[in-house]
This record gives structure tokens, C-alpha cells and sequence, in this order.
């Protein structure tokens, strides 16, 4: 198995349109329905990268920014930020198309924790992933520092192992005593 994959081997869009048994009473898509759709876009990229089976570690930072209306296309797009021993972070944008006025809005954000399996079902390593672009270094890093603050919150992570948060925390006092 290779041991490095880019950002784009990953990447995942799905379409579906907003049906009116998709919605609540106030015709706005379910969330639950939204995050169903949202796991298994995150699962394909996962899968995509890794080359194994993943299933879904954690969720966090659902972010459910603007409702979803019936009749709307969603569009769910996923990648992997990246990876670490065994576990992936994976990043979803969610988008409302309005095909009677070709409009689009971003609804949701969210960041997803996958794990691929052996044959047997135990974690297995998984490929690096090569940034290729700035933005996508941008979100390396970031995803660096998400996973200390999920590990801190788990506690799984002291805060002083957590290297991601240090490093923000050190460039933080420098640039404010270059500030002073």
C-alpha cells in the first residue's frame, strides 16, 4: 500500500434533492437526515484514502449554519485533511442549490474522525496525505490542532503532550510581546 495520498484522491460529492419526507413541519430538511447523508460522503473518502474499510470514530463541530428547504439539491462535499497512525480527520461542506433561481448557499461545516480496519476489524495504519496546495497545508495543520483538542476533551491527551496547542500558544505570547 502506498504510503502517501493527496487531497484529491479523497475527495467525495454527493447530490440529493430535498423531498418533502427529508423535512420538518417547517419544510426545512432534518438534521438527522443531513447527518446521515453527511457520514456516508465522509466514509466514501475516507475509504477513498485509506483502502480499507473505515467506520466513523467521532463527530464534531457540526456546524448547522442555514436551513436546507424542501425542494433544494444538497450537495455534500468531503476530504481528508489528514491522516495520523490509524485514524483520518475529514472535513464536510454542505451546499443548497436553489434550482429554480441556480442559486447556491453553504449551509454546514463539519469534521469527522474515521478509522480504517484490517481484515480482522482492528485499526490498521493508514497512507500520509501530501498537501499539494496552501489552502490544503492550511487545513493540515488545522486538523493537527483539532484532533489535540479532541484528544484533551477525551481525555485521551494531557495538555502538555498536546504540541498542536503549544506551538499556537507559544507564536501567541511572541506576537504579543512584539506587539507591546
Amino acid at each position: 500500500m502506498s504510503t502517501e495520498h493527496t487531497v484529491a484522491a479523497s475527495r467525495c460529492t454527493m447530490t440529493e434533492i430535498v423531498l418533502p419526507n427529508d423535512t420538518n413541519g417547517l419544510g426545512n430538511m432534518m438534521g438527522g437526515r443531513l447527518l446521515h447523508l453527511m457520514d456516508k460522503c465522509a466514509a466514501i473518502s475516507a475509504q477513498r484514502h485509506a483502502r480499507r474499510v473505515c467506520v466513523t470514530a467521532s463527530v464534531d463541530n457540526v456546524e448547522f449554519q442555514r436551513p436546507i428547504r424542501e425542494g433544494n439539491v444538497v450537495v455534500v462535499e468531503s476530504q481528508v485533511n489528514r491522516a495520523f497512525r490509524t485514524s483520518m480527520e475529514v472535513e464536510l461542506n454542505v451546499w443548497a442549490e436553489n434550482p429554480r433561481d441556480a442559486t447556491r448557499r453553504k449551509c454546514n461545516r463539519a469534521f469527522y474522525t474515521f478509522v480504517a480496519l484490517s481484515e480482522d476489524g482492528h485499526p490498521i495504519e493508514v497512507p500520509q496525505v501530501v498537501p499539494e496546495t496552501a489552502q490544503q497545508e492550511r487545513r493540515f495543520k488545522a486538523a493537527g490542532k483539532r484532533r489535540d483538542v479532541r484528544l484533551v476533551l477525551a481525555g485521551r491527551l494531557s495538555l502538555d503532550e498536546a504540541n498542536h496547542l503549544q506551538d499556537d500558544m507559544v507564536e501567541a505570547v511572541r506576537t504579543a510581546r512584539d506587539s507591546e
